[in-house]
């Protein structure tokens, strides 16, 4: 979706006069047209995230947004990827041998494994239990066109400084295409995690095929849940 000044003025709850001087100032992220000025929601939305400011969409465009629907595990990790023996000492080389798997262009890969370093170093994406959610700090709308998930099964486990203190053997890195994507299938995920049954089975080392079955099915009493 496409914004216009007012448009944009409203879902950042700023004055026009505040956004205008801003983009005259060149600090928000604008296309030029003949037309004048268009801002493009997905890049505004990361824009604001990065800077501190809130974004909400008018409750209409909201509703549309809603309605289109937002990307489910499954298909997610489905088109991640899952992958055993990602080798490493530490976490640095473990994130990097990982980056190496996730499908997205080459050119692309080390801007990636740039960020996962930097969201490490504000707090550990380690969630407990052995699992870690890496994943940068804002989302990709420009660089991936669907949210994934790719699952990284350690050759050996690594010390992440996970809030409980357990070494991790299992990452899945997280790349969304907006905020409410990425929380979305944070929340699933952390679902599955908070089922010991769903944790010692990924101790298992469980085939793609294998692994790929149990989250249908997990996303199934997800579902459920979700309608009662």
């Amino acid at each position: 979706m496409k914004l216009n000044l007012n448009d944009m003025a409203r879902c950042l709850d700023l004055p026009v006069s505040t956004v205008d001087r801003w983009i005259r100032q060149g600090r928000i992220p604008i296309h030029r047209s003949g037309n004048g000025c268009i801002f493009k929601e997905s890049i505004l939305e990361k824009w604001a995230f990065n800077h501190g400011l809130r974004f909400s969409l008018p409750n209409k465009e909201r509703k549309k947004e809603q309605n289109f629907g937002l990307t489910n595990l499954l298909p997610a990790m489905q088109l991640g990827g899952v992958f055993h023996d990602i080798k490493g000492d530490d976490v640095e080389s473990v994130l990097k041998s990982a980056v190496d798997k996730v499908p997205i262009p080459a050119i692309n890969k080390e801007g990636l494994y740039e960020r996962l370093l930097e969201r490490e170093a504000l707090t550990s994406t380690g969630i407990g239990k052995g699992v870690a959610i890496p994943h940068p700090r804002a989302p990709l709308p420009e660089e991936i066109d669907n949210s994934l998930i790719t699952t990284c099964f350690l050759e050996k486990s690594i010390d992440f400084e996970a809030v409980d203190d357990r070494v991790v053997f299992v990452m899945f890195i997280l790349l969304s295409t907006s905020i409410k994507n990425h929380l979305h299938l944070l929340s699933r995920l952390a679902f599955c995690v908070r089922d010991d049954s769903f944790v010692e089975f990924l101790r298992t080392y469980p085939d793609t095929s294998s692994f790929l079955s149990r989250i249908a099915d997990s996303e199934k009493l997800l579902d459920k849940a979700d309608h009662n």
